[in-house]
């Protein structure tokens, strides 16, 4: 599931690079960060189910200049984290171990993923891509045993990897320390962040910084009618925090000493799993919208092209299959029954075996030079060529009429014309290869006959005759040798004469049994290796030369994998 909602972020991030600043492009930034979020949850499950006793993550979360590096200062009883009176000082997340080592913190690289780990003293206010570990050296009687994590302001600076930073630091907290000021409370900015982290189920408590005596009570109502607005859970307990005049920090109310340890007993880490696949679940179908739209239109493409595919078989088989004059397929086998008749003492070595209906590919690729001039000469490898071509500018035509519904209609039309060529390329190259190796079948329709043939001695000593007087032989092995094409063969007198004396003889039906077979074969034949199996199969894959900037290119295998997931517990039972 990681993998897919990281793909997933990354073609959103893509796509949103290329549009322009509409509602869509803030649409897509928002999605973007609930990905952020989203991943890296799963990243922190990760980490719990990597750890025996995973460390405790504490997050001091809040607006500009709500004062939550000096908050942090107060809780480490240390000023390790550095504070300005200076709005966004603090760029980057910052982690003080307490009462813990830094080599006690296994796997946080791993789950800040491309942000690199440096010590406090190296951050820049020119990269956001990193974060810092340090040991706090002073003892804290506020904090329970962990990692508080200093974070930057959620609402300062409008970049990409900043705000990744800020919610990579959100999602890794167990619990929360809410950091908001007189003045910025009611900012819409605090409820956003606050609502969009409500799935992570976070133990919170909210600190309401730089009062002054009296003032509380009424900013706390407020606070409660905006949570509710916000949230669905309950009312987490506002700590007042009132400046000491001297040093200018807050003041820790010392009734509220055992707080932050109270509060990290409902920390609910073995709920993991079921808070991930709630926020997943939550979030899906509104990630994959435009996923789905390009499905859709994906399956709409396949049924353009099947409608294509099929006009083109109708072609086929009203211009070739069904017409009296340019179907050459069956007159081809008669040549090869004429060739058998030829052959000395061919009829005691066919006795002598079975009757298979099948000649040995063995045998036709010794006919190899004749087969080439067979499929050089073909008229029906000609008509196969100009189907393809001719279904092509069709479904052209057919997308310029659709260009106006979608962006992706128009792409991929510039992507038919683009790849045109290569398309009908590889078709004639797979027109050819089918046209030589179908003629084992047309060996096989001339065994059958053949066979036929020796059960009516009578018709087969007439036709010998008439092969002789009608001079078919010599049409025989003037096709073999490559003098006369195919579409001559057809309405060549010599094999007028032959076919209606074997159909009007006792073995007619017969004949015409094994031709309408030999059709219908050459007709699925066709149809598979050509029109579905090579110029539809290209066709459905021209979508996958769609540009990745303006296209998700999620294909549904893809999707049905990570849904498949997601009705999965880790432990592969079904959710309910």
């Amino acid at each position: 599931m990681l993998e897919f909602i990281q793909l997933l972020k990354q073609r959103y991030q893509a796509v949103s690079a290329q549009l322009g600043a509409d509602s869509v492009k803030t649409s897509y930034q928002q999605r973007i960060d609930q990905l952020i979020l989203a991943e890296a949850f799963i990243r922190k499950g990760q980490l719990i189910a990597a750890s025996q006793q995973p460390l405790l993550q504490m997050a001091v979360v809040g607006p500009t200049q709500a004062g939550k590096s000096s908050l942090a200062n107060v809780l480490l009883n240390s000023s390790a984290a550095g504070v300005s009176p200076l709005a966004g000082y603090t760029i980057h997340p910052q982690g003080f171990c307490n009462g813990v080592s830094i080599e006690d913190c296994n796997g946080l690289q791993r789950y800040f993923g491309r942000f690199q780990q440096l010590p406090q003293t190296q951050l820049s206010k020119d990269r956001h891509d990193c974060y810092s570990l340090s040991e706090n050296t002073t003892d804290s009687g506020l904090l329970p045993h962990g990692v508080l994590w200093d974070t930057p302001d959620f609402d300062s600076i409008d970049s990409a990897t900043y705000r990744e930073g800020v919610i990579r630091a959100i999602a890794l907290a167990d619990m929360v320390i809410l950091v908001v000021s007189k003045e910025k409370y009611a900012d819409q900015s605090v409820w956003d962040i606050m609502a969009a982290v409500e799935e992570l189920h976070q133990p919170t408590i909210i600190c309401l910084n730089k009062l002054v005596e009296g003032s509380e009570s009424v900013i706390i109502e407020s606070l409660k009618e905006k949570w509710r607005h916000a949230r669905t859970d309950e009312f987490p307990e506002v700590v007042p925090l009132y400046y000491q005049k001297p040093g200018g920090l807050p003041v820790w109310p010392e009734s509220r000493r055992q707080l932050l340890n109270q509060l990290a007993n409902k920390v609910r880490r073995d709920k993991h799993a079921r808070f991930e696949q709630a926020l997943l679940r939550r979030h899906w179908q509104t990630w994959l919208e435009p996923v789905f739209a390009e499905h859709r239109v994906l399956n709409d493409w396949a049924e353009l092209v099947d409608l294509m595919i099929g006009q083109a078989m109708e072609s086929y088989q009203r211009d070739y299959l069904n017409h009296p004059h340019h179907y050459e397929t069956f007159q081809l086998a008669m040549t090869e029954l004429l060739h058998l008749m030829e052959i000395p003492g061919l009829e005691r070595v066919l006795a002598g075996t079975r009757k298979v209906l099948t000649w040995p590919v063995r045998q036709f690729m010794k006919l190899g030079r004749k087969s080439l001039h067979i499929s050089d000469s073909s008229y029906e490898i000609a008509l196969l060529n100009q189907i393809a071509e001719h279904t092509l500018i069709q479904l052209s035509d057919k997308l310029i009429d659709k260009t106006e519904q979608s962006q992706w209609w128009r792409q991929i039309n510039s992507v038919l014309r683009s790849r045109r060529q290569d398309v009908l390329q590889d078709f004639g190259l797979a027109a050819k290869d089918y046209h030589l190796s179908f003629q084992q079948d047309v060996e096989s329709a001339a065994h059958r006959l053949y066979y036929k043939l020796q059960e009516q001695p009578v018709v087969l000593n007439s036709l010998r005759a008439t092969r002789a007087t009608a001079d078919a032989a010599v049409i025989a092995l003037t096709l073999q040798m490559g003098g006369i094409g195919l579409h001559d063969l057809v309405v060549a007198p010599a094999m007028l004469t032959v076919t209606s004396l074997l159909a009007e003889s006792a073995v007619g039906s017969y004949m015409h049994k094994v031709e309408a077979e030999l059709k219908q074969n050459q007709f699925d034949t066709v149809k598979q290796a050509l029109f579905v199996g090579s110029l539809r199969l290209k066709l459905l894959q021209l979508p996958e030369h769609l540009s990745m900037n303006t296209h998700f290119n999620i294909s549904p295998d893809q999707l049905h994998a990570a849904e498949l997931q997601l009705t999965e517990k880790r432990h592969g039972l079904r959710l309910l």
